[in-house]
């Protein structure tokens, strides 16, 4: 009892030290429960939207997926003849039974041909309106479609693009164009899960995406009175006798939430990956403030042990006020998550995805967790401060309090530092010398892992190096108050060390990942300089086929010389050591595709596999399956009948472009797939006639205006597109950072605070005999820059060494190219001055204010 009254009067009397390691844990507690609460309210909006949109039973026609449509390669849904609905319709337990037709390969254009598609990456949806939609969709405006120029649009597609009725939009399918007038505006009786949905009248939609009528991609089926589910799933299958999918409502909505819960659990994952940064972060600020409390305290607990406390008492006094520093740092971090959450869906529901609140989903594991990994991470934190109170002896209260237990770091710190970051290195070296990648990224984990703690291990014994080199670069020029800050920064090694490390963590990941990002986009910048050899690709962003008509107009457009069609698609390939490899990708292309791409042959000439009945294969598949020229490989194409192909060529299994590709030619595949069945185009590549190349980009452009779903790209757009692609995954990887950087440069503000309390006597004695208020505050602000710059510097050049040995890595999957982006890595180390004197602003502040008769007689 006495130890915790004795810890409750010393947590209450240095809250105010304690505020910002209070706020290092809120920050980190309130990452973890808002993405857990974020996450959780997700999985529970779309498993009440699968909930209410699934019919009792659902029929499906063959090759369709367990969530619904799958659209085949050749860009239509597939269907099942109207005569199923009265077969379904006659089975025993079915109250009704409804044909449905939908399609999500689609793109729908207003009047001026702008996209009406979703940005925030949800599907466009054009279906017939039926029975069991109009379950969860209400209509608000106008009326259903009735004919083939009407059409009906949900109401959050409808103000977002500022739709109304009478308005004229086009549906682009790969049968074509169909263009209506909007006629109903209808809106989500459940949540909006952000999708743009477009209903038609069952003849349109049967017409506009799939091109013949008396067809439906689904069978919505409803149980009479007293059939269960189950009961009804098996009359049905039973009265169909085989080929159509045939699931209940739950296994709809379980099939669908799985996918959902997959994507959100990588979400998840990812986010609490970071979360753990900041913890990892926080632990330095904790141990930090505890060690400089401890050191703060020395005379005070001198006077407790020569009283009679004993080391346990002293231990457990300050692993206490551990405690209680966790449990309120983890509260807040609870609630603060919690308003996390909500925050996370506001910004989803900005971007096209309405989350209600009444969804907010709270799991009682999920405030334990927080509370549990926030209270743990302190006082294990605050343990080595602890343990060093607890040797404190009673002699000590005869000696100043604040003086450091140690005065640098000792020669067994020093010797596990060396050895932890020499194995560290020794882990780079293998993953730089591996032969596999595979291989490779299991020593570059290791050797992540252990230079990291090397570095954090034996940051004390580098900070008196670096902090003087940085003192004579930095600090001289500002004279004697630079000296003294030099020799202020010099005076704990560990501590500065330690306030180091907590920058370093965060800016040693942001280096390596500007080195792994740059190294990517040099790389793949230097083989489409080696390998493309076309002037233009056409493509779609959104990953939609391309349609004939969007092909015919790329052919017909003016200055351009050659059109080269891509293509794949599945077969099983039975080789000539007996095997047959399922569900086996194959490019159909072109004969221009061998000079729009320089493969590299090991055997061959690609150009002979466009040959009739002819085909190539990649050097490890040929290894792997005893194929050389001349072999002959049976192909069996998913949509068509068996081919024997003759290989014609071995290419090279180190390309970076369509790396492991086996490419045979479309009058090949045609040869063997019904004209119905073929597949749509997925890539166009186009040349210009000789001196044409600006017109034709121009003409290309003009070509696919009614197609905005399709992108012209020349060389250089390419490359652009891109940067701009990795310059985006890595702008939201550093944002998730920041809240380490964040929790860090709490730490230099409280090392600073604690610091000038630590140093209210000598702040004092320095004012009296001269020290100016500006001066005391440079002097503060100058240590703050250069303990900030020392953590950038040790973070920098580790991040650096981390991503080059990534990057080796990468040059095993052919990209081979070595970036330092030095400008980013330039900016972040100057940034990192400016972080050291925004830290420093409110110590410093404080600093300049003190009384200096008070100050001295402080003791």
């Amino acid at each position: 009892m006495t130890v915790l009254k004795t810890s409750m009067r010393n947590f209450l009397a240095h809250k105010g030290r304690m505020a910002l390691s209070a706020v290092a844990v809120l920050l980190s507690v309130a990452f973890v429960c808002g993405t857990l609460v974020f996450t959780d309210t997700m999985n529970t909006t779309f498993d009440k939207l699968f909930a209410a949109t699934a019919s009792d039973v659902t029929v499906s026609a063959k090759g369709s997926s367990d969530t619904g449509e799958t659209t085949a390669d050749n860009g239509k849904p597939p269907v099942m003849p109207a005569s199923v609905v009265d077969e379904v319709g006659k089975a025993d337990g079915v109250k009704s039974a409804e044909g449905t037709v939908f399609s999500t390969s689609v793109t729908v254009i207003d009047a001026d041909k702008d996209s009406l598609s979703p940005t925030n990456g949800g599907p466009t949806i054009v279906g017939n309106w039926n029975a069991n939609d109009a379950r969860t969709m209400e209509i608000t405006s106008g009326s259903a479609p009735e004919g083939a120029d009407q059409v009906m649009v949900d109401a959050d597609t409808a103000d977002k693009h500022g739709l109304k009725l009478g308005d004229e939009i086009g549906v682009i399918t790969a049968v074509g164009t169909h263009r209506a007038k909007v006629c109903g505006i209808a809106d989500f009786t459940v949540t909006n899960p952000g999708a743009a949905i477009f209903y038609l009248d069952t003849r349109t939609a049967q017409q506009t995406l799939v091109g013949e009528t008396g067809v439906y991609t689904n069978v919505n089926v409803t149980a009479a009175p007293g059939v269960s589910d189950a009961q009804l799933k098996k009359n049905v299958a039973t009265a169909l006798d085989g080929g159509y999918k045939v699931q209940t409502a739950k296994e709809v909505a379980d099939a669908n939430a799985e996918d959902v819960q997959e994507f959100m659990g990588v979400i998840k994952y990812a986010m609490l990956g970071f979360a753990g940064i900041a913890f990892l972060v926080g632990v330095f600020l904790i141990i930090n403030t505890f060690s400089m409390l401890v050191a703060q305290r020395t005379r005070e607990i001198g006077l407790m042990r020569a009283i009679g406390s004993s080391r346990g008492q002293v231990n457990r006094s300050v692993l206490i006020e551990a405690l209680l520093l966790g449990v309120v740092g983890s509260v807040l971090g609870v609630g603060a998550g919690v308003g996390l959450a909500v925050g996370l869906m506001k910004l989803m529901g900005a971007m096209g995805m309405n989350l209600s609140t009444d969804d907010l989903t709270i799991v009682w594991t999920t405030p334990v967790v927080g509370l549990v990994l926030g209270v743990v991470v302190t006082v294990l934190a605050a343990y080595l401060p602890a343990r060093r109170a607890g040797k404190v002896s009673p002699m000590a209260a005869l000696r100043d309090a604040g003086a450091p237990a140690d005065a640098k770091a000792g020669a067994v710190r020093a010797v596990l530092g060396v050895l932890l970051t020499g194995a560290g290195g020794a882990g780079l070296y293998l993953a730089a010398a591996a032969d596999k990648a595979s291989e490779g990224a299991l020593w570059l984990g290791a050797g992540v892992v252990l230079s990291l703690i090397g570095f954090v291990v034996i940051g004390p014994l580098l900070a008196g190096a670096v902090v003087r080199v940085l003192g004579v670069i930095v600090l001289r020029m500002f004279g004697p108050v630079g000296r003294m800050a030099e020799r202020n920064a010099l005076r704990n090694p560990r501590r500065t060390g330690a306030t180091g490390a907590a920058l370093m963590i965060g800016l040693a990941l942001v280096a390596c990942l500007s080195v792994v990002g740059s190294s990517m986009v040099a790389s793949a910048t230097e083989e489409l300089d080696k390998s493309v050899g076309t002037d233009f690709i056409v493509q779609s962003d959104s990953g939609q086929l391309i349609t004939p008509q969007a092909v015919e107009a790329v052919k017909a457009a003016d200055g351009v010389d050659r059109v080269t069609e891509y293509k794949w698609t599945q077969a099983d390939f039975t080789t000539p050591d007996g095997k047959t490899s399922k569900d086996t990708a194959i490019t159909a292309a072109d004969p221009t595709y061998a000079q729009d791409l320089r493969v590299e042959t090991v055997a061959g000439n690609l150009a002979d596999a466009y040959r009739p009945d002819s085909m190539s294969v990649h050097e490890e598949y040929a290894k792997d399956h005893g194929i050389s020229l001349g072999s002959k490989v049976a192909v069996d194409f998913a949509d068509g009948s068996t081919a024997q192909l003759t290989v014609r060529a071995i290419t090279s299994s180190d390309a970076v472009i369509d790396q492991g590709a086996m490419y045979t030619s479309i009058d090949t595949l045609a040869k063997y797939v019904p004209a119905e069945k073929m597949p749509l185009d997925r890539l166009l590549f186009a040349s210009a006639k000789d001196g044409q190349e600006t017109a034709a980009y121009t003409a290309l452009k003009a070509a696919l205006d009614d197609y905005p779903q399709y992108s012209v790209r020349d060389q250089t757009d390419y490359k652009e597109a891109l940067k701009d692609q990795i310059g985006q995954l890595l702008n939201m990887i550093y944002g998730l950072l920041a809240l380490a950087i964040i929790v860090a440069i709490l730490g230099v503000v409280n090392t600073l605070a604690l610091s000038v309390v630590e140093r209210t006597r000598e702040i004092g004695l320095m004012r009296a005999i001269g020290l100016s208020r500006r001066q005391l505050r440079r002097m503060i602000r100058l240590e703050s820059v250069v303990i900030a710059l020392f953590g950038a510097l040790l973070g920098l050049g580790l991040g650096m060494g981390w991503g080059a040995t990534a990057q080796q890595l990468l040059a095993l999957e052919g990209l081979n190219v070595l970036e330092i982006p030095w400008p980013t890595i330039g900016a972040v180390f100057v940034g990192s001055a400016f972080v050291g004197l925004f830290a420093a602003l409110i110590p410093a502040f404080r600093a300049g204010r003190m009384n200096v008769l008070n100050a001295i007689a402080t003791e």
